[in-house]
């Protein structure tokens, strides 16, 4: 035989059973509590001692009346049993009666036509919390009741003066509570339209919020770059004013006089301090005197490449203490301007043509140079064909520059000469062409 299970409908607590639902073969473990209280509030002719079948019929009509309970398709409201009755569900016992089973029929025939309402059960702490609930709308039911009977009363003892202030006051009331509605509407517009700016400024600041996010994010390497370009920037200007630097001096400096010293304060002039000439009480080694003369050839070249002058007749080939001059007309002719010394070193030879030949070079320069305004001057007149260089604050006296049939005071003085005159052609030179 199965089972009923019966819960509260509020609490979900299983119910308990009564003996009526024993007797119907209804577990009494799943009774509900509600069953009680038609048995023990019974009509006042009933006794005790009624006999077991007027019991089952009692228990069972009273079943019969729950399962007959719905609520209302229509309004919505409880049926006449209340919070009492339930709706059995599963298999009853052996005991039943036809007019019990006809009863069920027709209580659910009802249900599902919609003639009855249906209820569920209720434990006792839920129906006694449910009746203090009703107690209490009861009570306040009541005084309202007792208000509106002094409202009333009140009203019939007014006179007809009295009840037309009081209709002004409700009519000025009403308009009050009009203009309040209104200003109740226009507060509840202006409350919307807040929570809808309040809303777009929530997101925007959500979105600004991330966008600062991700601009933190993109700073730290910015910021590292920055740094690391900083000092580079640095390094940078460093080298620029360490060149700038160089490039000042560089541009004050004289290439000609940095590279070529030419001094003749002493008895034999000197071409960066390479003495060129020799005397009795000062003598020279000629491998000096070569390379003072290879010096001098240096020089020159470098005075004629600076004005674009080309050698008509010789071409200079400075090569240290062993320069010489190549002939233009003749491949084989090659002037030394270096001497080996020995006995015939002021004999006619040919290191007395290469220093003719130089000289006639030094004149095609003074030549090219003179020409214009601001020409050079050298301080003393050549005389390349005769090998001779003349000095005109002494009387005209010259002085030659070939070795035979020469002394060395005389040879080592229009050497000075010649370096005089380079000097004073390294100083135009600088001038006119070096800082431009």
């Amino acid at each position: 035989m199965s089972s009923v299970r019966f819960l509260c409908q509020r609490c979900s607590r299983p119910l308990k059973s009564t003996g009526a639902a024993e007797s119907l073969g209804v577990d009494s473990s799943q009774q509900p509590a509600a069953w009680k209280r038609p048995s023990a509030q019974g009509e006042p002719g009933d006794t005790p001692e009624e006999g077991p079948a007027s019991r089952v019929e009692t228990g069972t009509e009273k079943l019969q009346d729950g399962a007959c309970c719905r609520t209302r398709p229509g309004d919505g409201r409880m049926s006449r049993h209340g919070a009492n009755t339930f709706t059995l569900l599963g298999k009853l016992g052996s005991g039943r009666t036809l007019n019990s089973i006809q009863e069920t029929t027709r209580g659910i025939s009802d249900i599902l036509s919609g003639e009855e309402d249906l209820d569920h059960p209720l434990c006792e702490d839920c129906t006694d919390g449910l009746l203090e609930q009703l107690d209490t709308q009861l009570a306040i039911s009541e005084s309202d009741s007792q208000s509106y009977k002094r409202c009333l009363e009140a009203r019939e003892g007014m006179s007809e003066d009295q009840r037309e202030m009081l209709q002004e006051e409700l009519k000025g009331a009403q308009l009050e509570e009009a203009r309040l509605v209104r200003e109740l509407e226009q507060v509840e517009k202006s409350r919307e339209r807040a929570a809808a700016a309040l809303a777009a400024a929530q997101a925007e600041t959500e979105t600004l919020g991330q966008q600062e996010r991700q601009c933190r994010s993109e700073l730290g390497p910015l910021q590292w770059q920055q740094l690391e370009l900083r000092d580079e920037l640095r390094s940078l200007e460093t080298r620029l004013r360490s060149a700038q630097t160089q490039l000042d001096w560089l541009e004050r400096t004289n290439a000609f006089r940095s590279a070529f010293e030419i001094c003749h304060d002493g008895p034999v002039a000197t071409i960066n301090n390479c003495r060129l000439g020799c005397l009795p009480t000062a003598p020279v080694c000629w491998a000096e005197i070569s390379a003072a003369w290879g010096q001098a050839a240096l020089l020159l070249l470098a005075l004629s490449h600076t004005i674009g002058l080309e050698f008509r007749r010789f071409r200079l080939i400075p090569c240290g203490h062993h320069s010489y001059l190549k002939s233009l007309t003749d491949d084989t002719i090659e002037l030394p301007l270096f001497c080996n010394g020995g006995q015939g070193a002021f004999a006619y030879n040919d290191f007395d043509q290469a220093m003719m030949a130089f000289l006639d070079c030094m004149q095609q320069f003074k030549a090219e140079a003179e020409k214009g305004e601001s020409g050079v001057h050298m301080p003393y007149r050549i005389h390349a064909e005769k090998g001779l260089i003349e000095d005109p604050g002494a009387g005209g006296e010259s002085c030659s520059i070939r070795t035979h049939s020469n002394t060395e005071e005389q040879w080592t003085k229009a050497l000075k000469f010649m370096l005089i005159n380079f000097k004073w052609s390294l100083a135009w030179v600088s001038l006119r062409y070096c800082q431009k």
